[in-house]
């Protein structure tokens, strides 16, 4: 159905708080060339005034041609009087995971691209067929507790600064297509959608041979509502000592046949390990089996370790692999994947873990924690000072200190805001900036309205 094309970019552009400038990202395929046509055809009605469109395409570099085909979509993109950048991703390329290499670069220039040309958002083509892709995909590895529950989120963050919106996830491939051949606009097929040695392109095969669409575990309603009670639960049964260690109370720690707190604890345990992903099934188990046992003792996961004790549940990192990290005059460097540290002085710093310290001893101790979980967790808690030895006269030394999370600070799907903001505060972090489209799920996780262009709230979308 080409005008169900047209139709949902109106919808999109109705969702907007306020116009604003969007960039489209379009690789020169049917998806992303059919989004940047209709949001210009849309624009250009009368009632949608304040809008503009400036486009990136990011050239990979990794086939003969793709510089070609950039240009190409340059040249399309001047036809319609759209500002167009082409952003190329230099230097050396991975041998092992290029797809995920080169997601994260390509979102790394486009945001990039937003700033340069003013861009407020980015809108990608992301499709129903990449959605059904995702899902499976994602089942496969098991991601169950965290984001991997859900497919993509139609608004996602990339790297706490700019707002990726997908407006064409209830939007089969076919339709897009109709719309262009309609229009009498070709595009380009990528030969590496055709390449078995890519899981994406396997499971593609899979579902255009069952016929069947996927489902995902949870809807997109069922997931805010889920990140909305886990965000309540963080807030009244957690607290964080110092960024270094987290305390539970005894008679909720071992709740873990509640799937939302489960997810919620889980979620602390990462931040203070530094992790990037909730642990998988096997390992969760295993924590859950532990906890749930009520029995005093510890264990490890994950690099945290879960001290259980008859005063509460405590968290913390485990004082292992911790390695020395320098960071140069006005550079941001991540520690063990927990900390932003920012050199505001002259000279280079090192940040380390230096081991038993009685400063953090005591400051641990008189956040209220017990002696041992104080001595304990402050063997890995993050000492900075001179990188050279012969360095004096650094006291106070003058750096920014800022917890990392890493299950969100790279790409926080929409859906997951509400708990992002709780987990944020919870280490003494600022809420995530708010989307530039009205929020479709209000603090209880409840649909608040619904956008047209999101599709059908009962199905993931």
């Amino acid at each position: 159905m080409p005008e169900a094309v047209i139709a949902t970019a109106r919808y999109f552009l109705r969702a907007f708080i306020e116009p604003c400038r969007i960039l489209v990202a379009v690789s020169g395929g049917s998806d992303s060339k059919g989004l940047l046509l209709a949001l210009h055809s849309a624009i250009g009605d009368k009632d949608r005034e304040g809008f503009s469109l400036v486009a990136c395409t990011i050239d990979h570099g990794l086939r003969p041609g793709s510089a070609d085909e950039a240009a190409a979509v340059a040249a399309f993109c001047a036809e319609l009087g759209v500002p167009h950048l082409v952003c190329r991703w230099e230097g050396d390329k991975p041998r092992t995971g290029i797809q995920a290499a080169a997601r994260h670069k390509r979102y790394e220039l486009l945001a990039d691209a937003a700033a340069a040309l003013g861009a407020d958002c980015i809108a990608t083509g992301h499709t129903l067929d990449d959605q059904h892709e995702t899902i499976v995909m994602r089942g496969a590895r098991g991601e169950g507790e965290g984001a991997g529950s859900a497919g993509m989120a139609s608004t996602m963050l990339y790297g706490r600064r700019i707002w990726v919106l997908r407006p064409f996830l209830g939007l089969r491939r076919d339709d897009i297509r109709a719309f262009l051949t309609a229009r009498g606009v070709a595009w380009f097929d990528d030969p590496s959608n055709a390449n078995p040695l890519f899981e994406r392109v396997r499971v593609r095969s899979e579902l255009a041979a069952s016929k069947e669409a996927p489902a995902a575990r949870w809807s997109a309603a069922q997931r805010a509502a889920s990140s909305a009670r886990a965000a309540a639960l963080i807030e009244s049964h957690v607290r964080v000592h110092e960024t270094v260690a987290a305390e539970i109370a005894a008679e909720q720690a071992g709740n873990l046949g509640d799937a939302d707190w489960r997810r919620a604890l889980l979620s602390v345990a990462a931040v203070l390990g530094g992790r990037n992903h909730l642990p998988v099934h096997a390992t969760i188990e295993r924590i859950s089996g532990f906890l749930q046992a009520g029995m005093p003792g510890r264990m490890t996961a994950g690099g945290v370790v879960y001290d259980r004790r008859p005063s509460g549940l405590y968290l913390y990192r485990e004082a292992r692999n911790l390695s020395a990290l320098v960071i140069e005059p006005g550079e941001t460097k991540t520690w063990d994947g927990r900390f932003n540290v920012t050199n505001g002085e002259r000279s280079p710093l090192m940040v380390t873990a230096k081991g038993q310290d009685g400063q953090w001893d005591q400051r641990l101790i008189d956040a209220g924690l017990p002696s041992g979980v104080a001595k304990r967790a402050s063997r890995a808690a993050p000492h900075i000072a001179p990188a050279a030895a012969n360095v004096v006269g650094m006291s106070p030394i003058q750096a920014k200190v800022e917890c990392r999370i890493g299950l969100y600070d790279a790409f926080l799907p929409g859906f997951d805001r509400i708990m992002a903001d709780a987990v944020a505060m919870l280490f003494g972090r600022e809420r995530y900036p708010a989307p530039p489209v009205h929020d479709v799920f209000d603090r209880n996780g409840e649909v608040a309205g619904g956008l047209p262009w999101q599709g059908d709230t009962r199905t993931l979308c």
